[in-house]
């Protein structure tokens, strides 16, 4: 009997000490998990596409545990704004917000659109970062993610290191327009650009990266560009992202009316060719009566060129809806079909961008 209650009080000891290791334990751990405390300072500095940067260093967000994936609040002001941390933008939907890193500080921006202009935040707003949901949106942005190569060796011809390349869709004549990467902007992909606008004879460059100052130290590079800035058949628009910003629509209004006067080919570019360039495509395509499929499919060719995207990725039909959902806001929220894609553009056009009749035919007679 004494042998048996023995044996009941050692197992209880046993059992209560294991149990206070055991809380022991966790609580070392919980002592040494972040602390996600608030982070706060005020925004250093507005770009030209409404990106806000703040004086909150990357090392400062590290230190506090956040990381790649979680979702943050950001207030802004009197404007609180939830925004998941990424890398770049194109890891989230048109539209939406998002938090990176630029050059080791962190900015607070929007995809395809004006951060600034929507929350009202100007240089000196106080910014305050917290957490809202830790890892809320890592799978999204693992399966979204992407990384380019910036060596030529790793890609299998110029044209696709310079995601140059014609654009052939509805009725626009073989090898009237073009587009591509800066062939003017100093990197490694430039001079492979410059080549391949003279090997296609182009004649009318529209340059929706820079301004004349900005471009001016990389002509001499580009001996071919540089004659035709210097003819008047290069037109520099320094644009925005934003298809509705009253100021990148007075942009495009002269850079469509400065095609229609010039003879082709022609050359649309902003600096990787893909966003802003991907936008002016899509738009001039869609007016030539080219099909929803032709247009995201003209769009993806920059992310198959870069990014070795695969129209099997589980990822291909995701990024393609940035395009696809900038006619979608166009038309109201609604959706577009081939059958209305021509005449959403046509609006956009005229209605929005202010083309008058004859501006738009002109525009159609050089693609043609």
């Amino acid at each position: 009997m004494i042998h048996k209650r023995f044996m009941r009080l050692s197992i209880a000891l046993l059992f209560s000490l294991s149990v206070l290791m055991s809380c022991a334990t966790t609580d070392g751990n919980r002592s040494q998990e972040p602390v996600y405390e608030p982070l706060q300072g005020t925004v250093s500095s507005v770009d030209k596409y409404g990106n806000l940067t703040t004086d909150i260093t990357e090392a400062a967000l590290k230190e506090k545990g956040y990381e790649l994936g979680d979702v943050l609040l950001a207030k802004l002001g009197d404007k609180t704004v939830t925004a998941p941390f990424v890398a770049t933008y194109s890891d989230v939907n048109r539209g939406d917000y998002l938090i990176r890193m630029s050059h080791g500080f962190t900015a607070i921006a929007m995809s395809y659109d004006n951060c600034s202009g929507k929350t009202g935040a100007v240089e000196g707003t106080p910014v305050t970062l917290s957490l809202s949901k830790k890892g809320a949106y890592l799978q999204e942005y693992e399966m979204r993610h992407l990384v380019k190569s910036e060596k030529r060796e790793d890609y299998a011809s110029d044209a696709i290191f310079a995601n140059f390349r014609a654009v052939q869709a509805g009725s626009i004549a073989a090898n009237r327009l073009y587009r591509g990467c800066n062939p003017v902007f100093g990197d490694a992909r430039a001079p492979y650009a410059a080549k391949l606008v003279e090997a296609a004879k182009i004649v009318t460059v529209i340059n929706l990266a820079d301004n004349a100052e900005s471009m001016a130290p990389y002509l001499a590079a580009a001996p071919y560009y540089e004659r035709l800035v210097k003819d008047g058949q290069v037109i520099t628009l320094n644009m925005g992202i934003d298809f509705n910003d009253p100021a990148f629509i007075a942009k495009l209004k002269d850079g469509l009316i400065f095609m229609g006067q010039h003879k082709g080919p022609f050359y649309v570019h902003c600096n990787e060719g893909k966003d802003r360039a991907g936008m002016v495509a899509a738009v001039l395509e869609a007016l030539m009566g080219a099909t929803v499929q032709q247009v995201a499919d003209d769009y993806m060719l920059s992310y198959m060129n870069y990014f070795n995207v695969k129209k099997t990725d589980a990822r291909y039909p995701v990024i393609a809806k940035i395009i696809t959902d900038m006619f979608v806001k166009m038309n109201g929220g609604k959706a577009i079909t081939d059958a209305n894609l021509k005449a959403v553009a046509e609006t956009y056009l005229t209605k929005t961008v202010g083309l008058n009749a004859q501006q738009i035919n002109a525009l159609k007679q050089k693609l043609q």
